[in-house]
């Protein structure tokens, strides 16, 4: 089954930068109308005009911190009378990520900081326009998890966490929706070239200056997917239908890995990871 674009609404988060941004220009592409929200307001209204320059279409943008509850109910108030029945899309697409060390040396304010944007503003964005979706018994729920929700990655266990709880949440949504016209997409993506990790704080203790650059110098070299071409594949899922989507040649991998060697993978895996994280003992 086909579900076009066409006169939907598309609800994106994280849309300031990134695989958001990118989302944003494609589903305008798509003749959708787009809401973008984040909490980066400069680079949001930059989106917005990006969006103008390469459709011609008009988009809303709405600055959100994805990490607060409160502000998210603020936001479903404002944006449900703008749907007016239409097909809604939401993309849960707002991440970060965290350079904290080893899982004994990460504050649980900052695991507490992280779990609550990746995975409760997926929660909770689902939660404020569920009763929309029931109503209209259609629509779809796209939430992007990662590879790191695939396979468990040491140093990353805040991050690998959030995204196999995304992954968890988007599968078992499937289960409860399997008959009805209400979609739901599990996003995949292995490396995308986005600023994540030149917006991804420290928390460690005594890091050497270098550390980040030298983190953000290893994320471009493994990185190998386009946001574009992340974005692409992910509007061309949702209009096909496609219940889970895997992005990227590292992805596939990881993929295959996690299937045939479901316990195994750690072991086959630790040599290639410690040469990006060296501190892996």
């Amino acid at each position: 089954m086909k579900y076009p674009l066409q006169n939907s609404v598309v609800i994106i988060t994280g849309a300031a930068s990134g695989i958001g941004r990118a989302l944003a220009i494609n589903a305008a592409q798509q003749q959708a109308f787009v809401i973008g929200v984040d909490i980066d307001a400069q680079n949001l209204a930059e989106t917005v005009l990006l969006v103008k320059q390469k459709t011609q279409q008009d988009m809303a943008s709405y600055v959100v911190d994805v990490g607060d509850a409160q502000a998210i109910i603020h936001f479903a108030d404002q944006a449900l009378p703008l749907l007016q029945q239409r097909y809604l899309v939401l993309i849960n697409n707002a991440g970060v990520s965290l350079h904290s060390g080893h899982f004994g040396e990460t504050a649980l304010k900052d695991f507490e900081w992280l779990f609550n944007i990746n995975f409760w503003g997926a929660v909770r964005f689902t939660k404020a326009f569920y009763p929309y979706l029931l109503q209209q018994n259609r629509g779809h729920i796209v939430n992007l998890s990662s590879v790191f929700g695939l396979v468990g990655i040491g140093l990353q266990v805040h991050y690998c966490s959030s995204k196999f709880a995304v992954r968890g949440f988007t599968e078992s949504l499937r289960m409860e929706l399997h008959n009805t016209p209400i979609c739901t997409l599990t996003v995949l993506p292995g490396g995308v070239k986005t600023n994540i990790a030149r917006n991804t704080p420290i928390t460690k203790a005594n890091v050497p200056p270098n550390t980040k650059e030298e983190a953000i110098a290893t994320f471009e070299t493994i990185a190998r997917t386009t946001a574009d071409s992340a974005a692409q594949q992910i509007i061309a899922a949702i209009v096909t239908g496609k219940e889970r989507l895997v992005i990227g040649s590292d992805g596939k991998m990881l993929d295959f890995l996690a299937r045939c060697f479901p316990s195994r993978y750690t072991a086959l895996l630790y040599h290639q990871i410690k040469k990006f994280f060296k501190d892996l003992p």
